[in-house]
Parts: structure tokens; sequence; C-alpha cells
């Protein structure tokens, strides 16, 4: 077997995406709707906090059982499981901050201290940290926990900028947006590709909360005004169409290995 089959065939039991434009895309209008989706239910619907986090951990553990059952990257399945860890995550800090009084500046270090803990055991466990080797389910487990922590460390982290620091969503969404172009001129630079990709996905989430925060809260509240509805099902509606472009290229792919 040759070095280029392989790879390819590795490639094709990688259960992550290829980390891509597309990719970086669709993750920000994910953590973008776990911000809005989670208000929408807990608030305009008027499920509450409590009873929206039940409900959004029975469906994400549905979601999350389906993407393990795959065993290789399905774009549905994977960024289903996606959107909905953002919400939860986005619930988990709202509950912490909002019913049981847990200061931001706690919670964000709690989700720092228990992401590094995971990063930690998983290397020492499985030896990589890499996305582009999760073809097992222990470093898929360890890779979904991550994965929830960066939410949850991201809607704190976001939320005591934002809002208990006072600087407002854009300026805050303009800060990290910042880390992020200098995360990448870092990469570009020789940082290593492993940790500037996890620097990265940490800030895109509380980058996606404070750019869905400025879409829909009011006027009054440093927002635009269009709403946790239309904010939502605007950006899910983007969610969507790429998903079936990146279904579509995976074909093609499929059919230019299988060709070659």
């Amino acid at each position: 077997m040759s070095i280029t089959t392989m790879a390819s065939s590795a490639n094709s039991l990688n259960r992550a995406p290829k980390v891509t434009i597309d990719f970086w895309l669709i993750k920000l209008m994910a953590v973008t709707v776990g911000e809005t989706a989670a208000d929408y239910l807990a608030v305009n619907l008027g499920f509450g906090l409590t009873t929206t986090s039940l409900i959004m951990t029975a469906v994400l553990v549905v979601a999350l059982a389906l993407q393990f059952a795959q065993k290789r990257y399905v774009p549905w399945a994977y960024w289903l499981a996606v959107v909905l860890i953002s919400i939860v995550g986005t619930l988990i800090t709202d509950n912490l901050t909002d019913n049981l009084g847990v200061a931001l500046e706690t919670s964000t270090a709690w989700f720092m201290v228990a992401l590094v803990v995971t990063f930690v055991i998983w290397y020492g466990h499985e030896g990589t940290l890499s996305i582009h080797t999760i073809y097992t389910t222990p470093r898929e487990a360890f890779y979904w926990l991550a994965i929830l922590f960066t939410f949850s460390l991201g809607t704190a982290a976001g939320d005591l900028l934002a809002e208990q620091f006072e600087l407002g969503y854009f300026t805050t969404g303009l800060i990290f947006a910042g880390a992020i172009a200098a995360i990448t001129c870092a990469y570009l630079l020789g940082l290593n590709n492993i940790l500037a990709f996890w620097l990265a996905y940490i800030f895109t989430r509380p980058l996606g909360a404070c750019f869905g925060d400025l879409l829909s809260q009011p006027v009054d509240y440093g927002g635009l005004g269009f709403g946790t509805i239309v904010t939502s099902f605007m950006f899910l509606g983007a969610i969507a169409v790429i998903i079936v472009y990146m279904t579509i290229m995976q074909g093609d792919e499929a059919m230019i290995d299988a060709d070659s």
C-alpha cells in the first residue's frame, strides 16, 4: 500500500472534518446559534433555564450517540452535535451564573482549568491532541468533552467582558477577533498547529457569542434588535446550506479517491 493510499485511508476514518475556511465559517455560525437559541428557548418560549437545559441535554445525548455511531466524518451528524453542544455549553454557564450565583470570574477560571485538565488527560492517554486522528472512541470522547468546555469557557469569558466589565458586545467581539488574528499570525510564524487550532477554537466561541448578542439583543442593551428568533433561524439556514455543500464535496472527493 502506498503512502498516499494509507494517508487517504486514515483521513476517511477520521471523525472530525478537515480544518478549512468552511470549517471556521460554520463553526462561528454554530456558536452564534448556540448563544441566541439558548436565549430563545429559555426566555422567549418561557421554558426557563432549568427546563431548557434538561431538554437540550437530552437532545444532545441523542445527537452524540448518532455522531459516535458514524465511525467517520459525516457532515450533518457532526455539525448537528456542534450546534447542540454549543447550546448546552451556553446553558451550563448561564445556569451557574443565574441559578447558582457563581461569579463569571469563577466560572471562567473553573472552565479554563477543566479544559486544561481534559487536554492533559487526553494527551497522557492518547499521546496526541490532533483533531486529524480522531478515529477511536476514547479520542472522540476526549474531543467532544474538550469542545463542551471551550463553549462554556467562551460563554463565561464573553459575558465577563461584555456585561460585567461593561465593554459591550461590539468592543468585546473586536477584542476576541484581535486575539484570533494574533493567533493566526503566530501560526504563520511557526506556532504549533495543534496549539494554534485549540486557541483559535476557544476564542471563536466568545466571538460568535458577542456577534449573536449584538444582532439579537435590544438596542437599549447595546444590540441591534433583530431578536433571537430572526438571528437563530438566519444562521441555522446558512449552516444548513454549508452542510449540504460539504456533503456534496465529500461525495465528490470519495469518487475521486475511488477512481485514483
